[in-house]
């Protein structure tokens, strides 16, 4: 008997401990919004952080669309493998709620909204793009968030392009990790070609960016 009490308290413990980081972030979240979270990501996500900015300095390296599919919201991301869906409660726990963002379309680009959404869902199953390039027929992260977009504005450029460096900004050399990781790809690096990354992706002049915010345990 005693045995179990202890189990029992210690069930409630780890309980209430999931419960204190739960978020308002599924209960924020609309159609055709971008999310954005801070992943630990090794020596590669650190190298990431060190060459992007993401809003008010904040770090980000990965980035979904909020999408409908019949009475559930969904984030289409390209993540692992591929790009897919994964719901809102799996995207939320990777991180912190303090590591989470929304970014929602000004009031004047929101009629781009639902061609976004469907973009996006037709891009399901487009292999994950190790190499960080544009318009090889895969897609990282943030690609995909700019294809979508960019497919629903005409094919006119929507998000903006920024040239991509792997330089660490105090040596001005190629950081170390990078190196490594396209010698694995037997690929070159795409030093100063144009990309995107969730970090720029925060800080459009398009976006307005809603906090998530812990609830209360009370």
């Amino acid at each position: 008997m005693f045995r179990f009490i202890i189990v029992f308290l210690l069930l409630c413990t780890l309980c209430g401990a999931c419960f204190a980081q739960q978020s308002n972030f599924s209960a924020l979240v609309k159609e055709g919004d971008i999310v954005f979270q801070h992943l630990d990501g090794g020596e590669l996500g650190r190298a990431i952080d060190r060459v992007t900015e993401g809003f008010r300095g904040r770090d980000y390296n990965h980035c979904g669309m909020v999408v409908r599919v019949g009475d559930s919201l969904k984030v289409v991301e390209a993540i692992g493998s591929d790009v897919h869906l994964s719901s809102l409660a799996d995207f939320e726990k990777r991180c912190s709620f303090t590591d989470l963002l929304i970014g929602r379309l000004r009031s004047a680009y929101r009629y781009l909204r639902s061609g976004a959404q469907k973009a996006a869902l037709s891009l399901l199953g487009v292999p994950y793009d190790d190499y960080f390039e544009m318009d090889n027929g895969r897609l990282y992260c943030s690609e995909l968030v700019y294809e979508a977009f960019r497919q629903a504005n005409h094919g006119k450029l929507f998000f903006a392009l920024k040239p991509m460096t792997f330089k660490d900004p105090d040596t001005k050399q190629l950081f170390p990790s990078w190196v490594a990781y396209y010698a694995r790809l037997q690929h070159h690096i795409p030093q100063n070609k144009p990309g995107i990354n969730p970090g720029l992706l925060s800080r459009s002049s398009k976006l307005i960016i809603i906090p998530v915010t812990q609830l209360s345990t009370r």
